[in-house]
């Protein structure tokens, strides 16, 4: 079996070609393409490697540009915009085949106090006893279209149980928010850029098919074309990846063949420690015959 949770760490780490120059390779899910929360969680170690360990990411905002080839590595290209007395800020750009495949913005802070205050963690049942995607997945894999079957049930480094499962195979109009529940697979380091990277990487399951949600569509429909255009993550409080979180996703809109979706990551003791938003497209082709 393999250890994809390993393998991720493996790929963050990425290979230092020169001072602001990193290479990365990538992990096949079962897609062929590169899926898009892995180049951001090494866009974003990247950057990281170019800042003093004790400046952490605070935000950072990435644009998807062209589809990555999961076969080919990925160079990523560092500027240090500023380094400031507080604040660190760099712009990164993913390259491969000589094109720009995605850029990131990044900003760094030295840790501080500071008022305090957040949103409540919003009522859903824990984690204990619920099914995890995965599980769902393998369970109805023959009734799901072969070229679709091995993204479907492919090993992720993460296990997501989601509080109300939903239906991919024969969706129902619902209302645009989900609750589920984000864990690695094993033990990881005690080192909170690394965890930091791995929730960037996460937070990229889920997000569109919320969006998705009231149309009564996902990305198994025929004729569903559905990719990320841009992404966007506040870090608030320290956390681990390795203890349940809680994913809060909903969509206020969608049009234009886009939609919007936010998300918020809470511990099981109710800390709100990251902030997402995603827009994507949500293109509805015919089908073919």
């Amino acid at each position: 079996m393999r250890d994809v949770l390993n393998e991720l760490l493996d790929l963050l780490r990425l290979e230092r070609i020169e001072r602001n120059l990193f290479r990365g390779q990538s992990q096949d899910l079962g897609w062929g393409s590169v899926f898009g929360g892995q180049v951001l969680g090494q866009a974003l170690s990247a950057a990281a490697q170019t800042v003093p360990p004790e400046r952490g990411v605070h935000s950072m905002q990435g644009y998807f540009m062209r589809q990555g080839d999961a076969s080919r590595p990925i160079v990523y290209d560092v500027d240090r915009i500023r380094d400031g007395g507080s604040f660190n800020t760099r712009r990164v750009v993913a390259i491969q085949g000589g094109q720009a495949i995605f850029s990131l913005s990044a900003s760094f802070q030295v840790e501080e106090p500071g008022l305090s205050h957040q949103d409540p963690m919003p009522d859903a049942p824990g984690p204990d006893g619920l099914p995890s995607e995965a599980d769902m997945a393998r369970l109805f894999a023959d009734r799901i279209p072969e070229p679709l079957r091995e993204m479907a049930t492919a090993e992720r480094p993460f296990e997501i149980r989601p509080v109300h499962p939903y239906n991919l195979l024969a969706p129902s109009p619902a209302p645009p928010r989900r609750h589920l529940w984000y864990r690695a697979t094993g033990r990881l380091p005690d080192d909170l850029a690394v965890h930091r990277y791995l929730l960037a990487y996460a937070s990229d399951f889920n997000l569109l098919l919320t969006a998705m949600l009231p149309h009564g569509v996902s990305w198994l429909t025929p004729g569903m074309q559905v990719a990320s255009l841009d992404h966007a993550i506040w870090f608030h409080r320290p956390f681990r990846m390795d203890d349940w979180l809680l994913y809060d996703v909903e969509s206020p809109s969608a049009s234009g063949g886009r939609g919007l979706v936010l998300g918020r990551f809470f511990t099981r003791e109710g800390l709100l420690v990251a902030t997402v938003a995603q827009e994507g497209l949500m293109r509805q082709r015919k089908p073919p015959a």
